[in-house]
């Protein structure tokens, strides 16, 4: 992990850990967000906030129902596309859940995990802070490295908006089962 000075103070926060890497055996598409909140860390998920958009988009994305599902068959039907998910911040502090509140941050390797994904076509970033910090980590890959708006309840954009953005990510995924 590479320490990351953000030009703020010392976080009076507490010390986060992020959640380890959902990878398919096949991984085509690779989407980093920037460090799970509160409601995903204590239910050990991704994207576990009731009101975090992530779930549909990936619907619309997929056209498979994955926001009434449990979390292991969302991540089933996800790995049977071929996406996998992981955060760009390893750890940090942080006072609550917006990344806006992320101090002392340590990032995850993620140059060296791209090699150990031979069918990866393209990254995609949850928000803007997990692709600013994924365009510093990963300047050197010749994949594409696709910003899109975030599914945290804290962007306002409407769900309409920001799927049509998140719709390039159909390119990405394996075919239906």
């Amino acid at each position: 992990m590479t320490a990351m000075f953000d030009g703020q103070p010392p976080a009076t926060g507490l010390p986060v850990q992020g959640l380890p890497a959902v990878l398919p055996s096949h991984c085509t598409l690779l989407l980093l967000g920037s460090l799970p909140g509160r409601a995903s860390l204590a239910a050990a998920s991704y994207y576990a906030h009731p009101r975090n958009q992530f779930w549909q988009l990936m619907e619309l994305v997929t056209g498979e129902a994955l926001a009434a599902q449990d979390y292991p068959t969302r991540l089933s039907r996800l790995g049977a596309r071929g996406v996998g998910l992981w955060d760009v911040i390893a750890s940090a502090r942080r006072a609550s859940s917006l990344d806006s509140d992320i101090r002392d941050a340590a990032t995850n390797p993620l140059m060296p995990l791209l090699e150990t994904l031979p069918d990866l076509r393209a990254i995609a970033c949850n928000g803007a802070l997990a692709a600013k910090t994924a365009a510093r980590l990963l300047h050197e890959t010749a994949l594409p490295v696709i910003a899109l708006p975030s599914s945290s309840p804290a962007y306002t954009r409407s769900l309409a908006d920001k799927a049509r953005e998140w719709q390039v990510l159909r390119a990405h995924l394996l075919p239906p089962d």
